[in-house]
């Protein structure tokens, strides 16, 4: 999926545009114990109630893709019967009315879901009647030729309000405020199935992570059987252990700064394509070419890729690159540099010392004063 299909769905969690037929619920508490059930048509709920689940809804629908939200392929394995494809398949088709599929599915996440605190599932179903597009790229509300049929799950942790006071009406005075159990925004979730080129792609779901650098691969595994992705942390160390692994000695300060620049610049060319730019072993060679790397390094690059990141694996180039900053370390300084002026940073031999000079304009600030730079200092 890409953000604007993803956008299109989040548009539907709305009074005007709901699309979901049915919701359940399940809450689990910290000793993995089912306390409460729910199994409703969501229409039937109080108006203030369905708002904030919207809020859940759309919260598990927000995020980058390729850190929080992560496209996931089924392996063709599991779409075979008994497979976490065909299982899916069947809850989706059940529309939620399948007490014995609900009640599986509860457990495939009570059993797997680490968390040492209480939590409450969520899963809907929804049918929602894709517009057509005209020409111009407008909605066509009466040309509708295509049903999107789908489930969302959202794991929600619930936590203990804190203490404190409050105004009560009633007593026309501050009083003591009860503590209530909250149910938080989502921390992970699925979207089933995907919503690729505006119709359904039951090959595929969409995962989400509140938490980027912790995806829970037990849940991932049991719950969609895919292939467990390399979180954004992760991505980032697999392409500094390629460029280490393959520029050896030529990794030094200028080819760091080139590599940064380009790459900046290829997220800049890229950036009104709909999905994200995303790097193969093709792309790395082409990235560290541009860079000025040697014809040796270019030549293995490639099996370097492979031998770290595996065979088919992509890296998203948001993950791997440094777009805030340009960040240089020693043991006892640290340089941040705004990520397009690297330039103002370079290498010399000064007094058989080796230093970093930064070019500097009139206006310098040291612990928050304005120092004079005369330039007569040696």
């Amino acid at each position: 999926m890409i953000s604007k299909e993803i956008l299109e769905i989040k548009k539907q969690f709305t009074p005007e545009n709901c699309a979901i037929t049915r919701m359940c619920g399940c809450y689990v508490d910290h000793e993995k114990n089912r306390k409460c059930e729910i199994n409703r048509s969501f229409l039937s709920l109080p108006e203030e109630e369905a708002f904030k689940y919207f809020e859940i809804f759309k919260q598990t629908l927000t995020g980058t893709l390729g850190k929080k939200l992560i496209n996931m392929e089924f392996p063709l394995h599991q779409e075979e019967a008994g497979g976490t494809q065909e299982f899916l398949y069947r809850l989706r088709n059940s529309k939620l009315e399948d007490e014995a599929l609900i009640d599986e599915f509860y457990n495939k996440i009570i059993d797997n879901f680490e968390y040492g605190e209480n939590y409450y599932i969520i899963l809907i179903h929804a049918v929602y009647d894709v517009p057509g597009k005209a020409s111009d790229g407008s909605e066509m509300f009466d040309a509708s030729d295509n049903v999107y049929e789908y489930i969302l799950c959202s794991i929600c942790p619930v936590k203990l309000s804190k203490a404190g006071l409050s105004y009560d009406v009633d007593q026309n005075s501050i009083v003591g405020r009860n503590r209530d159990w909250v149910v938080d925004p989502p921390v992970k979730g699925f979207l089933f199935p995907a919503f690729n080129d505006r119709t359904a792609d039951i090959h595929q779901a969409l995962y989400f992570t509140k938490k980027p650098e912790e995806l829970q691969p037990k849940l991932i595994e049991e719950l969609l059987g895919s292939d467990i992705p390399l979180s954004a942390e992760n991505q980032k160390v697999t392409f500094n252990e390629i460029l280490s692994e393959t520029l050896g000695e030529e990794c030094n300060f200028e080819m760091v700064r080139c590599i940064h620049d380009n790459l900046q610049e290829m997220i800049e060319e890229n950036k009104e394509e709909p999905e994200p730019l995303e790097l193969d072993k093709f792309d790395m060679r082409r990235l560290l070419e541009q860079s000025g790397a040697s014809e040796e390094k270019l030549e293995k690059v490639e099996t370097v890729f492979t031998q770290t990141a595996g065979e088919k694996r992509r890296l998203m180039a948001a993950n791997v690159a440094e777009t805030k900053k340009f960040s240089i370390e020693t043991p006892d300084v640290v340089i941040k540099v705004s990520p397009d002026r690297a330039d103002l940073v370079e290498t010399r031999i000064i007094d058989d010392r080796k230093c970093l000079v930064i070019a500097i304009n009139d206006h310098v600030e040291v612990n928050g004063l304005d120092i004079e730079m005369d330039g007569t200092d040696e």
